[in-house]
């Protein structure tokens, strides 16, 4: 267990954790401007010097990486060591321009691993449990981190992959898998599934470790009631390692930064300022422990909050909120910006299942926002008037919420496709008219 749990580095004092980080980043900015032609010429164009940054408090002198920066010098372009020191790749799952290719030495995933291990036994995790393991497998990040974290806590791994949801409750029911790792869309999916079947008297799990997509806190409570479970969560991006970046503890308030491998900043995503803990911005991220793919600066485009707070499990580690949204993909719908996240609250506190759809479209020069919700079966049977009237009530609360009229349409059950992977939560139109 000590292979991968540290407390006198997770629960070390803030001197002892900065005095860590201005080592290792002194010497990671080092490792890049001597190894990354990409960004030493960022460096340059900026008239910084590695011998400028000496401490985290210079870190803000150094210039923002984008998702574009990893575009423009795909593949090889931010490489930081040979491509024989490489021993895998990963590769973000976006859906436009190139795709985001990270590589990792032998270390890099050793370290990686270690924090998803860390994740796991934050949710409770130990060498008795049955980790069952339905993210997706392959290029995207999540199916091998939390397997090889997994490993590292010496559970019994299930390598389920997503999709087959009969072969998954088949296996959770026989062989007794007791942590679930999942997207949370896919868990509340499965939660569905297995209270159809009536088999949750035959489930054992007692915890999961849920991300990859934005879930809401409501979300997180239909998903523990109907699983029966704790719902923690967990965050990461391919392009900084994957899952486990930072994770969740029992306290279930804001996930912990693995400190010791990442430096994170939150700055106002239109001047680039950094803001002080308790601000909400763009979380930014620097990579301080990785070999091939080390990222300064990282812009991830998704808005949180840090905060200090001396947090019940003892960890000393800073907390990130759930991201509320992301600066990049956010709508603005007649000029109002307005998250999904939004949306799926407003739904779920109003007794409506996580299943739906957003429709942004533009008609006569005017944005036009529809949501679409599928209907319980009790609510399915009734009249065309009952079902207008919870249309209605619909609207109001979203107005109430967004501050802007949305269309609400309920839709039968079943009728919106289930997610394995990332759901599909919104369908902008609009795009079709740039």
């Amino acid at each position: 267990m000590e292979h991968y749990y540290h407390p006198e580095i997770e629960c070390a004092s803030r001197e002892e954790i900065l005095k860590l980080q201005n080592e290792r980043l002194v010497k990671q900015v080092k490792h890049v401007y001597d190894n990354v032609p990409y960004y030493r010429k960022k460096m340059d164009e900026s008239g910084v010097k590695p011998e400028d940054i000496q401490s985290v408090e210079d870190l803000h002198k150094l210039p923002f990486l984008t998702k574009d920066d990893l575009r423009e010098a795909y593949p090889y372009g931010l490489l930081a060591v040979p491509v024989g020191d490489c021993v895998r790749i990963q590769s973000t799952s976006g859906t436009t321009g190139r795709r985001v290719v990270a590589f990792y030495t032998q270390h890099d995933i050793d370290l990686w691993e270690d924090c998803c291990a860390r994740a796991i036994m934050a949710a409770g995790g130990t060498k008795e449990d049955v980790v069952h393991v339905s993210y997706g497998y392959g290029l995207f990040t999540g199916g091998a981190g939390l397997h090889g974290g997994s490993h590292k806590v010496g559970s019994l791994t299930l390598p389920m992959s997503s999709g087959n949801t009969d072969r998954q409750i088949q296996f959770m029911v026989d062989l007794g898998s007791t942590i679930l790792c999942c997207t949370p869309s896919y868990a509340a999916y499965l939660g569905e599934s297995i209270n159809e079947r009536g088999l949750k008297d035959k489930i054992k799990l007692k915890a999961g470790i849920f991300g990859a997509e934005a879930w809401t806190e409501e979300m997180r409570r239909d998903i523990e009631k109907s699983l029966g479970i704790k719902a923690y969560d967990i965050y990461g991006l391919t392009e900084i390692s994957g899952p486990g970046v930072s994770f969740e503890c029992s306290a279930q308030s804001g996930m912990h930064v693995n400190e010791d491998h990442f430096i994170a900043e939150i700055i106002d995503p239109k001047t680039g300022e950094v803001l002080p803990d308790g601000e909400k911005g763009e979380l930014v991220f620097t990579s301080i422990t990785k070999e091939a793919f080390p990222l300064l600066r990282y812009r991830t485009r998704d808005i949180c909050v840090l905060t200090r707070e001396k947090c019940s499990c003892g960890r000393t580690h800073v907390k990130m909120t759930k991201p509320m949204g992301r600066s990049d993909d956010m709508l603005i719908i007649k000029g109002v910006n307005v998250f999904p996240s939004q949306i799926e609250t407003v739904l779920l506190n109003k007794g409506y299942a996580a299943n739906y759809q957003i429709i942004v479209d533009r008609v006569n020069n005017s944005d036009t926002l529809e949501v679409q919700v599928e209907m319980t079966a009790e609510m399915f049977s009734d009249s065309v008037s009952v079902i207008s009237a919870k249309e209605k009530e619909l609207v109001n609360a979203m107005k109430s919420m967004l501050g802007i009229y949305a269309k609400v349409r309920l839709v039968a059950p079943k009728s919106i496709a289930r997610s394995e992977g990332k759901a599909v939560r919104i369908i902008d139109k609009r795009n079709l008219y740039q």
